[in-house]
């Protein structure tokens, strides 16, 4: 597998603002999420697409945090720690999708990871 660049989220101080900013910059659509409140679905018009949420608390900073694709989750957070990295959020359960965790790269650069469910 070749962990391609499959999804981005923006984590931002005021989702409104940020909607604004990024519809009207870039003509994003933006989608409200029935099962999160004040996350959105990003429709860039070509993939990646992305989501846009606010920052949650644990979050280091602000950020635009890309997501790469992998055949295992907890594989890939064992190479990173053996790397130097550090997990930052464990691999958790997208119900209906697959698995998710972030990881940080010797630099402490936010990376996320996704594991979909199998096909």
């Amino acid at each position: 597998m070749a962990n391609s660049l499959c999804y981005f989220e923006l984590m931002v101080s005021d989702v409104d603002r940020a909607r604004g900013f990024y519809t009207k910059v870039f003509d994003w659509k933006l989608t409200k999420s029935e099962a999160s409140p004040d996350y959105y679905s990003v429709d860039t018009g070509q993939a990646p697409e992305g989501g846009l949420m606010k920052k949650p608390a644990q979050a280091p900073h602000h950020t635009i945090s890309p997501y790469f694709l992998v055949e295992s989750a907890d594989e890939t957070l064992k190479k990173a720690e053996a790397a130097g990295g550090k997990i930052g959020v464990p691999w958790t359960e997208i119900p209906g999708m697959g698995w998710w965790a972030l990881l940080l790269d010797p630099d402490e650069i936010p990376i996320m990871i996704f594991e979909p469910l199998a096909k």
